[in-house]
């Protein structure tokens, strides 16, 4: 994927298979201040993992519920991590949720959710936009299709 199509995709969720080249300057701010969490994909097989691995990378405070609405929460607020502009990779995201389709596919729609939140100037102070960019990183072509039709069914899921 070139930096213009990542900024034109209209994919809240990013997958790129380690084939595509992605620009840092495509992703990240200009200038500022910015968060870079890189999670790994199989190291988070259930969701006490995920919870886990987000809050050590994006530093949630104490207060964190340890759940997915928590998660979605903390996703949406950072308030405590002040950047301009958030980068989220996931390595070897195949691999992700591997035995709960339920739990992924939750997963999906809350990174998806924060994607949406700062992306939307009302919900930002001062009306400015915050990139908070999701890469799903695959080590080949046929796994990003996959998870690309994996990531598309859980969006069209309703709560």
């Amino acid at each position: 994927m070139t930096d213009e199509a990542w900024h034109r995709s209209r994919e809240p969720l990013v997958v790129c298979s380690r084939g595509s080249l992605v620009e840092l300057a495509a992703v990240l701010p200009a200038s500022g201040r910015f968060v870079v969490a890189r999670l790994d994909g199989p190291r988070m097989a259930d969701a006490g993992q995920v919870f886990y691995d987000f809050s050590d990378a994006l530093l949630f405070p104490s207060y964190f519920g340890w759940n997915w609405d928590a998660l979605s929460d903390c996703l949406r607020d950072l308030h405590w991590l002040p950047a301009a502009g958030y980068l989220v990779i996931i390595d070897n995201a195949p691999e992700l949720l591997r035995d709960s389709s339920q739990d992924r596919h939750t997963l999906f729609r809350v990174l998806a959710r924060a994607v949406h939140h700062w992306a939307s100037p009302l919900r930002q102070p001062e009306g400015k936009v915050v990139p908070f960019k999701v890469l799903l990183l695959c080590d080949r072509d046929e796994e990003a299709v996959h998870l690309r039709q994996d990531i598309s069914r859980a969006l069209q899921k309703r709560h």
